[in-house]
């Protein structure tokens, strides 16, 4: 039998935490009631209903409302992004930009200088920044600090845990990408899930989750990953009237896909938002190697982030920003974007008509890397087994459900061609005729 002890919300919690530590409390076991336990201790209700808030604050435990306090299980390595190394079938599941459309960072900077860095260099290059206040400029609140973080994933954690704590909400699109899904569990915030149709994330879904106690949302404008939608200029307005009626709420916008979206970019900042962020990452443009990615934010916000990215400690690579700036700054390297987003158009376009002439719907107008492709009637799990049986690669929905499965099927397109976008339609047509 569990021996939890104090006369003291503090004492609760470290009695419970050194029973989770020893063993003696097992993933998944319940607490006693929070009236049990406060008759065994003789001590208030309220002493114990504060220690479990905490516990479950920091992520200790679970509150399941009727169904008790539970210690909250280990995290376990969820779904990730990229190839299967050695596998036989053929690849559409990596998410993964066209290896051929990244520029070499080698010939970009032959001939270039290189200047030795100390410790105590400002954090962010000034040339970098000047390009990236250039980039940003009419996209989102006019006054706005320049930071950066290595990739778009490290800079929604930082911006999260800048000033969220565990046991926060925050509205997440559903479905959402994995790695969106994945930060907010290891943080032990909750997600709120706010659906997501062809023109992006909806206004009335988002209101409903903010209504619930959402701290923060996560919106992204362009590409959204796994379904490609990206907001109409009517839906931004929408998503922005509704921000402005919840001040308090961090904003946070990761416009991931950015200089190689074909779609227009729609601001979802109100003007008046006090603590707000736009994350523009290189991975899809240059290579997701280049650990680099701005965030033009507000002042607060970006005091906050320079104080976890600081000189001397933790600041993202000079040598990377180099690499960087050269590759934003080079004609070159602009017109190989250019190229590439115009090829990865065709490609979405090829596979959509390759499908459509099977009778297979995606959901559209899409942009991005992704086809998505909505099952309604049938199981995305058996759907890609049998895919997988017959020599395709493709991810299942289940990955992307905030909280259940998302019932469809994420085609990544970036290497696709036209006798390979064909045979695929056919192999998922008879797929899904049983066939």
């Amino acid at each position: 039998m569990m021996e939890i002890t104090g006369s003291t919300a503090a004492e609760i919690f470290d009695s419970v935490r050194l029973l989770e530590r020893s063993g003696e409390l097992a993933p998944g076991q319940a607490l006693p009631t929070v009236r049990d336990l406060a008759i065994r201790l003789g001590i208030n209700r309220n002493t114990v209903s504060t220690a479990y808030r905490r516990l479950a604050a920091a992520g200790v435990v679970v509150a399941r409302g009727r169904l008790g306090t539970v210690l909250r299980a280990p995290s376990s390595m969820a779904e990730q992004e990229g190839f299967v190394a050695g596998s036989p079938l053929d690849d559409l599941a990596s998410g993964n930009p066209d290896p051929d459309w990244l520029p070499d960072p080698a010939e970009v900077m032959a001939g270039k200088p290189f200047r030795k860095r100390l410790y105590g260099e400002p954090p962010v290059d000034p040339g970098l920044e000047d390009h990236a206040r250039k980039w940003f400029a009419g996209h989102c609140p006019e006054a706005f600090g320049i930071d950066l973080a290595h990739g778009s994933v490290d800079a929604l954690e930082r911006l999260l845990s800048t000033y969220l704590v565990a046991g926060d909400k925050v509205a997440l699109e559903d479905p959402c990408f994995v790695s969106s899904i994945n930060t907010l569990r290891v943080a032990g915030l909750h997600a709120v899930d706010v659906a997501v149709d062809a023109d992006g994330m909806r206004a009335d879904a988002l209101e409903a989750a903010l209504a619930q106690g959402a701290q923060a949302v996560i919106v992204t404008p362009r590409a959204q990953n796994p379904t490609g939608a990206s907001l109409s200029a009517a839906r931004a307005r929408k998503l922005r009237s509704v921000l402005a009626r919840h001040p308090h709420v961090l904003v946070v916008v990761d416009d991931h896909f950015s200089l190689l979206s074909s779609s227009d970019y729609h601001d979802v900042i109100p003007r008046a938002a006090p603590r707000w962020a736009l994350i523009r990452s290189v991975s899809k443009m240059l290579g997701p190697d280049l650990r680099v990615a701005f965030v033009a934010s507000d002042a607060d916000t970006s005091r906050r982030l320079r104080l976890r990215l600081a000189r001397g400690t933790n600041w993202v690579s000079h040598l990377l920003q180099d690499v960087v700036g050269a590759c934003l700054s080079s004609r070159s390297v602009a017109a190989r974007i250019a190229r590439a987003r115009e090829n990865y158009a065709r490609r979405r376009r090829m596979l959509a008509t390759a499908l459509a002439a099977q009778g297979i719907a995606v959901l559209a107008p899409a942009d991005g890397l992704n086809l998505w492709l909505p099952l309604d009637g049938h199981d995305s799990r058996s759907v890609a087994f049998t895919l997988a049986q017959n020599g395709w690669l493709v991810r299942g929905g289940e990955a992307f459900g905030v909280h259940r499965p998302a019932n469809g099927l994420r085609v990544t397109v970036s290497t696709l061609d036209g006798t390979r976008a064909e045979r695929f339609a056919r192999t998922l047509r008879r797929v899904l005729d049983g066939r």
